[in-house]
């Protein structure tokens, strides 16, 4: 069943175009994630989603009805925003509860809604205490269970942990994950620029930039098989080493000549025309490692040794001038800054990209 269908959705202001033709498909229970750079229109997406944009052309439909006119207190939809916009005189009960008494609801339903959300918040203890009495993480899930007092079809979140520190950024997420699976039925729609909330909640992440989608996919899509140079870079931290390259020989596999003269062989098929053509060597950082024997991919100066405990990340001067490539190894590794070193990868796990950016298929 079908939660969320937009065709052909465009929103200008002016001579400025900020999305250009958004097609998607949500179904009912989804989690899908809004992921881009600043200015690719993720918030904008969403708030024309809520009602609070309005569409330039296209089409919305939320459960079967096209909703473009339709105003945002009759979508069926609740909205997280960054800001708590709490009522700072009233109890996290009434702060719940204050939108279901303004729509003229009984008040022994106000009272059954709003104790079940608290209690899928683990809010129960709070319900008589002001916002001023709770914590930034706390603050969030009241605004959450006003949400949820509305019984949305669609959950639309923007950025809603942006303003918590990184503990409270963590047993918040957590939580918005065990109000997914408590609300099987609801589907959500998460704007974020945090990869890790992207990676852990999302169904589904949506890449967007410019106000296009670049892809859609499960989260382990996009990392493995990103669709083109831009999601290979988004997604991921570190971001994806990125090398320029010559096609030397083509077929499966490939042979790649980096600037520097090196010769890296990917298990990729390219078509024999494509043999001269400019391209682009990717690997990420975790997928590299320090080579023992002959068999390796580059080799390279150490310049710095960051040693994070869990990992050490080796900034490494290899064959791309003025462009550090970047090793991830797990735990504690004994490298010094100024070492020469090899490096290896499973051939299976290298990227290569068309001179248009696009992925060449594995």
């Amino acid at each position: 069943m079908t939660g969320l269908v937009l065709k052909d959705i465009r929103k200008t202001y002016g001579q400025v175009k900020v999305l250009h033709g958004i097609d998607l498909t949500i179904e009912v229970g989804e989690f899908i994630v809004f992921v881009g750079p600043s200015g690719c229109g993720k918030s904008t997406l969403l708030r024309m989603i809520a009602g609070l944009e309005d569409i330039t052309s296209g089409e919305m439909i939320i459960d079967g009805q096209v909703v473009n006119n339709v105003p945002p207190s009759k979508r069926g939809i609740a909205m997280v925003f960054q800001s708590y916009a709490l009522y700072p005189h009233m109890t996290v009960y009434d702060n719940m509860a204050f939108g279901m008494r303004i729509a003229g609801e009984s008040k022994d339903e106000i009272d059954r809604r709003v104790r079940n959300a608290a209690d899928i918040l683990q809010l129960t203890p709070y319900l008589d205490r002001l916002p001023k009495a709770l914590s930034g993480g706390q603050r969030q899930r009241v605004a959450i269970g006003r949400a949820i007092c509305r019984d949305p079809k669609v959950f639309l979140f923007d950025e809603p942990l942006s303003n918590l520190d990184a503990a409270l950024r963590v047993a918040t997420r957590i939580e918005i994950a065990k109000l997914n699976e408590s609300m099987p039925d609801t589907t959500m729609i998460y704007v974020t620029h945090d990869q890790v909330e992207a990676m852990t909640l999302a169904d589904r992440i949506v890449v967007l930039s410019a106000g296009k989608i670049e892809q859609v996919g499960p989260p382990l899509e996009l990392y493995e098989r990103p669709a083109n140079l831009f999601v290979a870079r988004f997604i991921g931290s570190p971001a994806m080493n990125i090398m320029p390259t010559t096609i030397a020989a083509a077929g499966n596999p490939t042979t790649l000549t980096l600037k520097d003269g090196t010769t890296v062989r990917v298990d990729i098929e390219t078509p024999a025309g494509d043999v001269g053509k400019a391209a682009s060597f990717g690997v990420r950082p975790e997928d590299l490692s320090i080579a023992t024997g002959d068999d390796f991919l580059f080799e390279g100066t150490v310049t710095i040794v960051e040693a994070l405990g869990e990992v050490t990340l080796l900034y490494v001067e290899g064959p791309v001038e003025d462009e550090p490539i970047v090793v991830k190894l797990p735990g504690i590794v004994d490298v010094k800054k100024g070492e020469k070193l090899r490096f290896s990868a499973d051939r299976t796990k290298l990227h290569l990209f068309d001179a248009t950016g696009h992925t060449y298929r594995k």
